[in-house]
Formats: structure tokens, sequence, C-alpha cells
């Protein structure tokens, strides 16, 4: 008894933590920053389209019942940080830490192959994206020098074969991710483009007084493919809701007292609000500016052509914003890949040794051939992706299936029923069932439109096409 209480009881003056780790710093207003900037990315471009296909009614309404929802199981995640008591518990560290603590078994397997198919499939969507702002920059400044009736063909090939060769030289980083100012970076640009896109579309609005679209959404083609379109677009805003991968790893950055549990809480709901209520005026004012002609992305669907510069700047402050974002999303399979090769091959050269390259005024970096071939290997096959598939919408849609239910729903609901040992049967416990179960038939059927866009959209696309 006398040593479970030791491992527990520490003292609150000391430099580390009960887990011996360096005392943990973060406080609320951290936390929402981290959850902000993760959210507020690319996704955020997409929520006019994304209304666009809903409609006035509905487009609103999903995006106000995928905030509630979000907010409401990261709650339940939150619980889950710590096994057992929420002060004095054992901590988990990561998603899967959590996982494996609650669930355990093949629950990790399968927790594992989502987190991580996820991740390439973030890598190929951030590459496209990125592409699609560059291209973006050459067309505008085309259009403001020979007219917006100009041609202006661009091919994306060439952007993300840059775009690859950045992120082939970045991945041999070691801890990319941990780069002090990388976060306040990522900030500032998200906020940059989001804030530039938005204002856009207010001023659009306000230059043409006029409000556009409908209550059904866009009108036009067959009923099969306004489900399909309606479907793609729910999988858009399930994608651009997304964090609770890195909820736990941000939770784990909190200060013990109070909980880090209520403090995360404060800090959802702080950060869901926000995101929230800027999707809602992206969306909604995107919508009223362009009405059934919304373009996927705001800043790139040329609805606006000037002023040219701020376009061209929002655009370069996405493209800066998923260089660094690629390889943060990227380090947990980086590090999992590295790790499991050590592990099963301690003795191999390739993988164990590391080169000292001398850097004038820096210290030495270290190279690692195995880190080397492999991650280029990554790359090289994300931008491949990329290139036969530069179907942002479509990519974004089965992402955002893909990852919502299980990721955001499922793994919460049932690691909390484990947790709080929620009684089998009892109201509570066929609540989240309902829940996980309504979220389960919603990722279906994004993930249905979202593959049928990506279908209809190989018929009648060649890859290493230009844009017009």
């Amino acid at each position: 008894m006398t040593d479970h209480v030791s491992v527990n009881v520490y003292d609150e003056s000391s430099s580390f933590d009960d887990d011996g780790r360096l005392k943990r710093r973060g406080n609320v207003w951290t936390a929402s920053a981290h959850i902000i900037t993760a959210v507020i990315d690319s996704g955020v471009l997409i929520v006019a389209w994304a209304t666009a296909q809903l409609g006035w009614i509905a487009g609103p309404v999903i995006l106000l019942l995928f905030s509630i929802v979000t907010y409401y199981t990261s709650n339940l995640l939150s619980d889950c940080y710590r096994k057992g008591d929420q002060v004095t518990g054992k901590r988990n560290y990561t998603y899967m830490d959590a996982v494996r603590a609650n669930l355990g078994g093949v629950h990790v397997k399968i927790c594992g192959i989502l987190q991580y198919a996820n991740i390439v499939g973030v890598a190929v969507g951030y590459t496209i994206a990125s592409s699609i702002s560059m291209v973006a920059v050459k067309r505008s400044n085309c259009f403001h020098e020979y007219g917006h009736q100009a041609a202006c063909n661009v091919s994306t090939t060439p952007y993300m074969i840059a775009f690859g060769v950045e992120q082939i030289v970045l991945s041999q980083i070691p801890d990319f991710d941990q780069i002090s100012w990388l976060s306040i970076v990522a900030a500032v640009m998200s906020m940059t483009y989001s804030t530039i896109g938005l204002g856009l579309g207010v001023a659009k609005v306000a230059e043409t007084g006029k409000v556009q679209g409908s209550l059904t959404g866009v009108s036009g083609g067959t009923g099969m493919q306004k489900i399909w379109k309606s479907c793609q677009a729910v999988g858009a805003i399930a994608f651009a809701y997304s964090y609770s991968l890195i909820l736990i790893e941000i939770q784990d950055t909190i200060k013990s007292t109070p909980s880090e549990a209520k403090t995360m809480k404060k800090a959802s709901l702080i950060s869901v609000t926000v995101t929230t209520v800027f999707f809602i005026l992206c969306g909604c004012f995107g919508y009223a500016a362009f009405g059934d002609q919304s373009p996927g992305s705001l800043l790139t669907g040329f609805g606006f052509y000037d002023p040219y510069w701020l376009l061209n700047i929002a655009n370069m402050a996405v493209v800066v914003h998923l260089v660094g974002a690629y390889q943060v999303y990227c380090q947990p399979l980086f590090a999992y890949v590295d790790k499991t090769a050590a592990e099963r091959y301690p003795d191999s050269i390739i993988i164990m040794k590391e080169i000292d390259i001398p850097i004038p005024g820096c210290k030495p970096f270290k190279l690692n051939f195995f880190r080397l071939i492999w991650r280029t290997i990554f790359v090289i096959f994300t931008v491949l992706i990329s290139m036969l598939m530069p179907f942002f919408n479509d990519i974004v849609g089965i992402l955002g299936a893909f990852g919502f239910w299980p990721l955001t729903v499922y793994f919460p609901v049932k690691m909390y029923i484990v947790e709080k040992n929620i009684t089998k049967w009892s109201g509570r416990w066929i609540c989240l069932q309902l829940l996980s179960g309504a979220c389960l038939a919603i990722s279906i059927a994004a993930a249905a439109g979202s593959f049928a866009g990506l279908v209809s959209d190989l018929q009648v696309s060649l890859p290493f096409k230009t844009l017009n």
C-alpha cells in the first residue's frame, strides 16, 4: 500500500510530474490554440463547396451537428487520458496508448491500421492541396497580366514534384514536430489564408448586394448525382472537424492541477466553438457569394481574381503551412517504422548506423541510410498517388468518411464505456451505442458519395493534365 502511494503522490514544487517526466506547463489556452491550429487547415477552404451541395438549411445544420458530436466525443476521450482515477491514474501518452490500456487486443491493431492509413491519405491530400495553391499563384499572375479570359493552363505535376523534393529533404530531420517555432508558423499561416478566404467572401457579397444559393443546394444533374455530392460534402465536413488523433497528445502537455481532463474539456469547448463559428462563416459567405458555382477551394477556384496579390499571399500561406503540416502529420508513422525496424534488426548497419555530416555553424547532421531510403520511397509514393488522383474534394471526403466514425466516435465511446464501467443495456449505454451507430451510417454514406465522386472524376480526367 505504501509503494502505491509513493508512485502517485509527488512534490508539487518538483520539476518533474508524477510519471518522472518534466513538469507539464500547458493550460486551457495553449491546448485550445493547438486544437484550433490543427482543425483550421486546408479543410476550411472546402466548407463553402460543402455548404453549396447541401443548401442553406442542411449545410449550417450539419456543420453544427458535427461540432456537437465532435465536442461530446472529445470529452469522452479526455476521460481516457488517465487509466482509472483522473488525478492519480496511469497516463496514456498517445491515442493508441489509450486504446491499448482500455481495450487491448485486436482493437490496438485496428486503431494502428486506421491511424497510419489516415496519415498516408492526409499526406496525399496535402500534396494535392499545396500543388493546387502553387498553380493558383501562377494562374493568378497570368490572369492579372493577360486578362480573365486568358487560357492560363498550368499543370500541377511539376509543383507536386517540387513539393515532394522538399518533403524528401525535410523528412530526414529527426523529430521535426518538436521544432519549437513550427506551431507558431502553422498558426499564423492557417489563420492568414482562412481569414483572407472569409474576407473575400464577405467582400463579394457586399459588392454584389446579393445572397446567392437555395434552400436545397446545387441544382442540376440527376437525383442520384445530388445524393452522391451531398454525401461527399458530409465527408468533407467530417474531415474539417477531425482532431481526435492528436487530442491525447495535446492533453499530455497540460499541467495536472486541475485535472488534465477538466482542462481539456474546457479547451475543447473553446476551440470547437471558435472553429464552428469560423466554418459556418466561411461556408455561408462563400455560398452566398457564388451560389451553385462555389469552388472546391475558395482560394483556388477563381471565383476571385482581384486583388491578385492578396490571393497570392493566401495561397502561399497554404503552401507554407502544408509543407510543415505534412511532416508533423507523418511523424507518428515515421517513428513507428524506424522503431519497428530497429527492434527487428538491431544488428543491421544500414538501419542502426548514423553518419555525422558536418554543417558549418551547426551541430553535425546525423544521416541514417534506412531513414533516407524508406522515407524517400514514402514521399515518392504519396506524390505518385497525388498525380494519378489529383482530386482534392474526393480525397478529403474519403478521409473524412473513413476517419470520422472509428477515430472520432467508435473508439472514444468504446473506451469511455470500459473506463467508466457503464452497465450493458443501461440507458446511457444504449444512448452511446445509438450515437455510434448513427455516426457509422453517416460515415458509410459519406464514403459511398466520395468514392462515387472519385470514380466519376477518373472517367473524365487524365493524370498529369493541366488546370484550365
